[in-house]
């Protein structure tokens, strides 16, 4: 009871800051100073969000662009651990290869977007990849970070105890790693996200980025801020739960640290 009366407290205020948000979006709405095709009131907002569910397919289209963000999130992951395990492992690797890891955050995924096209054509691979590419350096450098961090004690205890090679990688530093790797995933989703969308605009697809894209082109400013919320509501879905995910890992790991010393 206790640890969740602490949890939604600890929710309270960005629930406040929600609702004053709200309530100053609905009164700039309702003075008339800003003409509708600019600033839509919440209560259009709403009511054409659930029109797009009901009657028009939008959870098709929201369907498709989590799709691609997972699949991009999964692949750079598959890519990132890893690398980022090499990069704590071998100080001479970590230093050849870690700068240009760093250099690739340089490249803006919309000039990649255009390259994907002529290397992979439309649809939804080039997608996958740019989100893969997007979320790449942030899961990396997140777990690289938990790597480090680990309980130097702990580890050389398990050493002494006969843990070596994929033992000690299975059994001890990747359930220590697991809420860095968790913290990675949660930014990753978010970016990936993003990704997927800027990808559909730019590449082609059947998601929220096209949805967006003849929106933007017709002028529904109302079907704009719907896709919008629908896509803040998935991101902060997936965020919330890895989250959890992640305060629950830290808790074991805690558990697991006591029970070492």
């Amino acid at each position: 009871m206790g640890a969740g009366r602490a949890r939604r407290r600890a929710g309270a205020p960005a629930a406040v800051l929600g609702l004053a948000l709200l309530a100053a979006w609905w009164a700039a709405a309702r003075s008339g100073r800003i003409p509708a095709v600019f600033l839509p009131g919440p209560v259009d907002v709403a009511r054409r969000l659930w029109l797009g569910l009901t009657r028009a397919g939008l959870a098709s289209y929201a369907w498709v662009t989590l799709r691609e963000a997972l699949l991009g999130c999964l692949t750079a992951a598959a890519l990132a651990l890893p690398l980022a395990w090499a990069l704590f492992r071998w100080r001479l690797f970590s230093r050849t290869v870690l700068p240009y890891v760093a250099a690739s955050q340089a490249v803006p995924a919309i000039a990649v977007a255009p390259l994907l096209v002529l290397w992979i054509g439309y649809g939804t691979a080039p997608v996958v990849v740019l989100c893969a590419f997007m979320v790449f350096f942030p899961i990396t450098v997140t777990v690289l970070l938990g790597l480090r961090g680990l309980d130097a004690d702990i580890l050389d205890a398990a050493r002494l105890d006969g843990a070596h090679g994929a033992s000690m990688i299975v059994h001890m530093e990747l359930p220590m790693a697991l809420p860095a790797i968790l913290a990675g995933l949660r930014t990753g989703f978010t970016l990936s996200v993003t990704g997927a969308v800027v990808g559909e605009m730019t590449m082609g697809g059947t998601g929220l980025g096209m949805v967006l894209s003849h929106q933007r082109d017709t002028i529904d400013t109302s079907g704009l801020f719907s896709t919008i919320v629908l896509l803040c509501a998935m991101a902060t879905t997936i965020h919330w739960c890895l989250h959890e995910l992640e305060r629950r890992s830290r808790v074991v790991d805690a558990m697991r640290g006591r029970r070492a010393t």
